[in-house]
């Protein structure tokens, strides 16, 4: 069978008609893989034994050039494979049990198909399963869940005044928000008048303990909630449906005692859904004390995804890191770019400096207000800000689709966060950049960095740069 007719085939198994694109990346991957194949061969054919200067040793050099150059393609060939695996293994959202009503909802919304996590959480939760899913930010998780709750609750009893019957508890007031608008995005399609609600710490608790009386779905920071049950503004009783959004992040941020405290307060009975980026040692001493049986999705971790996203450093001091930062922002023209610090008051100090150069910048930290952050994360998402700078403890909570780039002003301390730093760029298929500027005192942690992340890194100097003016 020629590679078109297998096109056409795979493509009429899953319903599409996509031959002619589906042939054309088969023969776009196959020519990649094989142009690989045999430069790898023909390098280690002539690099054995040769002397510097043989011809053999200028022959192996030639084709090493055209390894590296077919290497850069990399992240052409990345797509081509992931376009394919959607094209031939697509699955639509009606096959998955959603009613008509949420169907309708997901086309006017212009979802065409579910994602890999979708695809196997949606049915299981929609099957009253507990569910384990291990996937990044950005991989379509809220809406595998939110979906199939709300299906649920369609066939669900009224909730109680006071008695929300779905909690979902996240560790950040921006993942809450984010929560709430991918509900409040499905609500209207429903008959019947669920009520979703976001409590967070950070602004005034007295209009929260008004608007909680009728809600059904109740997403919480775990501080801000056990205020609300302290007040009995709240009743955890009648909880039929758990969710742990970001559960690795919760822990990590301290909120142990308080998720102990919270689940004493629950229902037995009940399902329990776990989403993490991770899967460490504290998430599964957590999941086996709290999931029965679960069905466990595992999507691809972000350093599958590194690939799509055009990473470079620059070795430079620190005083002119600030310099440095101003000329990339605008000699590259960028429009939209995420600069991370490593504290709240080195985001101040680099938002200032920003502002004194006329870059518009603001910075979305702890110790700024909910509607502080709120409006410069939506600024930001919108494309009104050209600079957003933030801390780790919001690294999760940014999720923009088509991020173009991100800047490390500073190292995180960990290796696993560099990841999701930089995972905030190079989505849904589009290529991103990752800049870090590393000062000489960061280098051996950088190197520490890319040897865990399995990538090397090409470092420029940053101290050859003219910076005069910036």
């Amino acid at each position: 069978m020629n590679q078109k007719a297998l096109g056409r085939m795979r493509a009429s198994e899953v319903g599409h008609t996509c031959s002619t694109e589906s042939y054309g990346l088969l023969k776009l991957w196959q020519d990649w893989n094989r142009t690989h194949e045999i430069l790898s061969l023909k390098w280690l054919a002539c690099r054995g034994g040769a002397r510097v200067g043989s011809p053999a040793t200028q022959q192996g050099l030639a084709i090493r050039d055209r390894l590296d150059q077919n290497a850069r393609t990399t992240k052409v060939a990345v797509f081509v494979n992931r376009r394919l695996i959607t094209l031939f293994h697509a699955m639509p959202f009606s096959s998955l049990g959603l009613s008509p009503a949420l169907l309708a909802a997901i086309e006017r919304e212009g979802y065409s198909e579910p994602t890999p996590i979708q695809q196997e959480a949606i049915p299981a939760v929609i099957g009253k399963k507990d569910v384990l899913g291990i996937a990044k930010t950005g991989s379509g998780k809220t809406a595998g869940y939110v979906l199939p709750i709300l299906h649920n609750l369609q066939q669900a009893p009224v909730s109680q005044y006071r008695e929300p019957t779905v909690l979902v508890l996240v560790p950040t007031r921006e993942l809450a928000d984010q929560v709430q608008q991918v509900f409040q995005t499905f609500l209207p399609a429903l008959s019947e008048r669920l009520v979703c609600l976001a409590v967070v710490g950070g602004v005034s608790i007295n209009p929260q303990m008004q608007a909680i009386g009728k809600v059904n779905i109740l997403v919480a920071t775990p501080g801000r909630l056990l205020e609300l049950v302290e007040k009995n503004a709240v009743r955890l009783s009648s909880i039929a449906t758990l969710v742990l959004d970001e559960a690795d992040k919760m822990l990590n941020l301290g909120f142990r005692e308080e998720l102990k405290r919270i689940l004493a307060l629950l229902p037995p009975q009940r399902q329990n859904l776990l989403f993490s980026a991770t899967l460490s040692e504290d998430v599964s001493l957590i999941q086996k004390g709290l999931l029965k049986n679960p069905q466990v999705v595992k999507i691809a971790a972000e350093t599958d995804e590194i690939d799509l996203i055009h990473q470079l450093a620059y070795l430079v001091s620190e005083e002119k890191k600030g310099p440095l930062l101003r000329y990339l922002i605008k000699q590259g023209n960028l429009k939209q770019v995420l600069v991370f610090a490593s504290s709240t008051l080195k985001a101040d100090g680099i938002v200032n400096k920003l502002l004194k150069n006329r870059i518009h910048a603001a910075a979305v930290h702890s110790k700024l207000s909910q509607e502080t952050r709120r409006f410069n994360l939506q600024e930001f998402k919108a494309g009104q800000l050209p600079v957003l700078v933030a801390t780790d403890l919001l690294a999760r909570g940014i999720d923009i689709e088509f991020l173009p780039c991100v800047i490390n002003y500073e190292l995180p301390r960990s290796p696993k966060d560099y990841i999701h730093r930089i995972g905030r760029t190079g989505r849904a298929e589009n290529p991103g950049e990752a800049i870090s500027l590393v000062s000489p005192a960061e280098m051996d942690h950088f190197q520490v960095i890319q040897k865990k992340m399995g990538k090397r890194v090409k470092i420029l100097s940053g101290d050859l740069i003219d910076l005069q003016g910036y």
